[in-house]
């Protein structure tokens, strides 16, 4: 079904594959007729091409990269444009696309969500954007559908940035990477390595582009295999596949932590561009003669069956069957994971979902930019035809993911065989995907097409006592259970057709609604600020030394972003960096708040210019057993703050916040093991916090210990790759080594600076 090659592979004309081997160069050479090493080839493959024309460093192992679009929606767009307005933001130098898919539901916190909406579209107005008012599209769809070209690249302040299907590259990113480009600034990374997916075969009736991504997500993220690389789809499975099919592999790729992805293009993308009235934004991409790959995943797609990823992560999959057969065991699994997940913070089994034999379900939900795609809901409505959903427990809503998706399945006859059926047809809004629609009963168990299945992602509380779980499934396999009223089924076992239907985009919908300033900025238009919007608050530069207090300790073997700042309810605050902070680690450590402000109260006097010592008192002989190591440590060089250790945070989102609130409340560095992700480690940076490292298994404090980190400036200026710090007990201190990492000059600058708004400040 999926094998991983150990070793690179090269591709030639395209289709026929030669692993790496000492033979290699060889076999190549008698298929072609020609030598080519592999840096030659490295740079046939597509993503060489297109990172190589939106480079501006000179260098293609040192990439500065310039996007040709940017996206946002509205719990990062206000952050972002509030960023870059602190650092003197005139006009939006390239179409930037505001939607508003996220804080749709205008009830939490009362004006807020709505406010952020009236921000957005004053400011697309005065700085040349495109605004899209609440349901109208979830982000990606509308990417999809308006902004993507062949060759281009875009750049979302989301995670599931990703329109590679189309051929175009797209990365999601914390805000403050799209306010450098909105500043004309670059995006700095190494060369990533680029590994082919060789689809081969053509899924059976019944397997959807869900089974397949998860079961991709289940081979490679545990290993790392395509951690920070591009993943390229190529190989003759891809011609068996639909735009639509294509487009729903391709979303789901963030969840294996690549940095991007793309796929070879044909006249089925032509097509979509077509239908869209966009023809000139297409182009033929494909691998050049013989192109070199860092690695190989090779997916025989009519092995694939229909999969279910069970709580509480995406990459925990197993085949619909397995679960089938033998839920006792697959149960004990998924409930020995959640004992690490949930940190026994609550009661959790599955047992009451087997009944008869049967597995139950509570709920079904197709959603967002990977489930409510045109031929998903299609499909799901073929299954669902003439059934019913039945008068208990169970429930079904369905989400297109933008009106013109909406209008059509009016139009074909499709909207009206969900409904018939019991089930729910609901606008645009990505609130299922991040805890903020269709929550569960406690300990229910919700089946759901949409992107992720972390803690709280269907809107329970821990600290409140509430538990349910998603499993995330195929539209396909959703409907065939939801027939089943609630027993879960494999779409396989449908034996009905699925039709083929033809998608016919109408334009007019956007035209009316959906603001397009045409690149043109009007500096006459007041920004509209509701009372929830407010600006950062002053960060400072960083010190010369730093103590800091270990304000939370991790040992999880994956920290989420979720867990660092929660999603559902709290997005509502995303414009209040101080409200927001509030939450930040509330469902894992919820202690973290009170102590990182606590230790920050000696960061305040310092900016006053009192002696911390006097406003935090435990401070004194932390500082004579600092002093024993470097005397001249004190208020004028020294600054005072929280820290954090996690084995590997920042898997899942792309949201800054899991970053800058810790920053508001004085934190000055994250330890760990290694970074889940390359985003969170810049989101890190770029609010001025220190991405420490620490080998693993070496840990030499605990909660609550003052670490002291002397000279910390002066390392990051002369870029030191190791630092020695030191873990104050009593009178003694204890010295521990930390590295940094690379970072680019300008991440140093950064850092040193305090924060990205301090290093652009005008």
């Amino acid at each position: 079904m999926i094998h991983l090659s150990e070793k690179g592979a090269w591709l030639v004309n395209g289709s026929r594959i030669v692993e790496d081997s000492p033979e290699a160069a060889e076999a190549v050479k008698n298929l072609t007729g020609k030598s080519v090493t592999k840096e030659e080839a490295a740079k046939q493959t597509i993503a060489y091409g297109i990172l190589d024309a939106h480079n501006t460093s000179g260098s293609m192992d040192k990439l500065k990269i310039r996007f040709d679009k940017l996206t946002s929606h509205d719990i990062t767009f206000v952050g972002i444009i509030q960023t870059a307005r602190a650092s003197g933001l005139e006009k939006f130098p390239m179409p930037y696309v505001l939607t508003n898919c996220h804080n749709s539901l205008c009830a939490v916190g009362g004006t807020i969500n709505e406010d952020d909406h009236m921000f957005g579209l004053s400011c697309a107005r005065k700085y040349g954007g495109v605004y899209v008012p609440p349901h109208q599209a979830v982000i990606h769809q509308y990417a999809r559908e308006m902004l993507a070209g062949g060759g281009k690249m875009i750049l979302g302040s989301d995670s599931h940035t990703r329109y590679g299907a189309l051929g175009t590259m797209a990365m999601g990113e914390g805000g403050p990477e799209l306010v450098k480009q909105l500043l004309n600034q670059t995006y700095d990374i190494n060369m990533p390595g680029v590994i082919a997916v060789y689809l081969t075969g053509e899924p059976k009736p019944g397997v959807g582009p869900q089974d397949v991504a998860l079961a991709i997500i289940g081979a490679v993220f545990a290993n790392g295999y395509v951690n920070n690389k591009v993943m390229e789809f190529v190989g003759p499975g891809v011609e068996k596949l639909s735009a639509d099919f294509r487009i729903g592999i391709d979303v789901m790729t963030t969840e294996t932590t690549c940095l991007s992805s793309i796929w070879a293009t044909d006249d089925t993308i032509r097509e979509f561009y077509e239908i869209h009235g966009r023809t000139a934004d297409f182009a033929y991409l494909a691998p050049g003669e013989t192109a070199y790959y860092d690695g190989l995943i090779t997916v025989a797609l009519d092995e694939i069956e229909p999969m279910i990823a069970m709580p509480f992560h995406p990459s925990n999959t197993y085949t619909v069957d397995e679960v089938r057969r033998n839920p006792q065991d697959v149960i004990a699994d998924v409930e020995k994971r959640a004992r690490v997940s949930l940190d026994g913070a609550v009661p959790y089994s599955l047992q009451d979902k087997i009944r008869d034999g049967k597995f139950h379900v509570d709920q079904g939900i197709i959603a967002g930019c990977a489930g409510g795609g045109f031929e998903n809901i299609c499909a799901a409505a073929d299954i669902l035809k003439g059934t019913s959903i039945g008068s208990g427990g169970f429930t079904l809503s369905v989400y297109p993911a933008s009106m013109p998706v909406y209008m059509e399945l009016i139009k074909n006859g499709c909207a009206a065989a969900i409904l018939e059926t019991g089930a729910v047809l609901k606008t645009a809004f990505c609130g299922p995907c991040f805890g903020a629609g269709d929550t569960p009963a406690n300990n229910a168990f919700s089946i759901r097409h949409s992107t992720r299945n972390f803690p709280n992602r269907e809107g329970s509380k821990l600290q409140s006592g509430q538990i349910s779980s998603v499993a995330l499934m195929d539209a396909r396999s959703i409907a065939a259970t939801a027939a089943n009223q609630g027993v879960l089924t494999p779409a396989t076992e449908f034996d009905g057709t699925l039709n083929r239907y033809r998608y016919y985009f109408d334009a007019q919908i956007y035209e009316n609604r959906v603001f397009d300033s045409q690149g043109n900025a009007d500096q006459s238009v007041e920004i509209q600020l509701g009372p929830n919007i407010k600006d950062w608050p002053e960060m400072t530069a960083l010190p010369q030394h730093l103590v800091l207090q270990v304000a939370a300790e991790i040992h999880d073997p994956v920290t989420t972003t979720d867990e660092l700042i929660p999603s559902g309810e709290t997005s509502s605050y995303r414009s209040n960096p101080l409200g927001l902070a509030e939450f930040t680690l509330s469902r894992k450590v919820p202690e973290y708040v009170g102590r990182a402000k606590d230790i920050q109260t000696a960061q305040k006097a310092v900016m006053a210019g009192r002696c911390p010592a006097e406003e935090k008192p435990e401070l004194k002989p932390v500082m004579e057993a600092v002093h024993t190591v470097c005397p001249d440590a004190g208020k004028e060089n020294t600054g005072f703050g929280s820290t954090i250790f996690a084995v590997k945070p920042g898997d899942g989102s792309a949201r800054e916040q899991a970053a800058s609130c810790q920053k508001v409340l004085g934190g000055w560095a994250n330890i760990a093991n290694e970074y889940a992700t390359k985003r969170y480690r810049s989101n890190l940076i770029n609010w001025g916090m220190l991405p420490f490292l620490i080998d693993a298994g070496e840990l030499p404090f605990t909660c609550l210990d003052y670490l002291f980190i002397p000279d910390i400036r002066s390392a990051v200026e002369r870029a030191a790759s190791e630092i020695t710090a030191y873990v104050v007990k009593g009178a003694e201190m204890k010295p521990f080594t930390l590295r940094l990492g690379e970072m680019t000059q300008e991440e140093r600058q950064i850092i040193l600076k305090g924060c990205l708004i301090n290093y652009n400040r005008v």
